[in-house]
């Protein structure tokens, strides 16, 4: 797991986590792609949670191990939050699996999501996808269309540390009457992402940039070259 992968579960826990056990009930947390590899979810988490990682593959971290990629062995309704990180781009059908994750979660509950908006072709057993700044609308729309009511609280791409990976991180909420419960984002004190949206400006991105943080990069070395 890349370290920015840590940091922004690490900064969506930190935000939303007091809201979530304000509940008075210790909170259900399931993480799909929870296998420790170079780093887990697991330990950015409060330690006061129950805790459930899945994952096709059996391994350290693993509670669970998933028969069918797009079937989630868990009740209607029963979790608090659902986290995953580096997962949707190895999902061939990730949509199918966004409808489970919404079908598994309380009315209150949110989704944690966190794909690569860029980087190298890795094959877990498969690569297929990369997400840009519209892809958690899009997603919202696609559940809408299911019969669901779902809300982005907020999007961003995180900008790269130390390594090659913009990720792309989005919060949903499953049931938009519940907005209110959570009143703050992860990018009202953040500063280092690109193409940001809150659920209270929707119409407009916070950081807004059409090129890509490499792109950028290319640029700045082509017109340091240059001079």
């Amino acid at each position: 797991m890349h370290p920015t992968a840590l940091q922004n579960c690490k900064e969506f826990v930190d935000c939303y986590a007091p809201y979530v056990e304000a509940s008075g009930t210790r909170a259900n947390v399931i993480e799909i792609g929870s296998q420790d590899v170079n780093g887990s979810l697991r330990s950015v988490c409060p330690g006061n949670v129950s805790y459930t990682g899945v994952d096709f593959v059996a391994g350290n971290g693993v509670d669970v191990v998933l028969q069918d990629p797009y079937v989630l062995p868990f009740e209607d309704a029963s979790a608090d939050i659902v986290l995953a990180s580096s997962v949707f781009e190895h999902s061939e059908m990730f949509w199918l699996l966004f409808l489970e994750v919404m079908r598994i979660l309380k009315p209150s509950g949110l989704f944690y999501l966190n794909v690569p908006s860029n980087g190298d072709f890795h094959r877990w057993p498969v690569d297929c996808w990369r997400f840009y700044p519209d892809s958690g609308n899009a997603l919202v729309t696609w559940a809408k269309r299911n019969g669901m009511r779902p809300l982005l609280l907020e999007s961003y791409t995180s900008l790269q540390h130390a390594d090659q990976w913009n990720d792309f991180v989005a919060v949903f909420l499953k049931d938009d009457q519940f907005a209110q419960r959570y009143p703050k984002r992860v990018l009202h004190d953040k500063r280092d992402f690109l193409n940001g949206i809150v659920s209270d400006q929707a119409d407009q991105f916070l950081n807004y940039s059409m090129l890509p943080q490499d792109r950028i990069k290319l640029q700045t070395i082509r017109q340091t070259l240059s001079e």
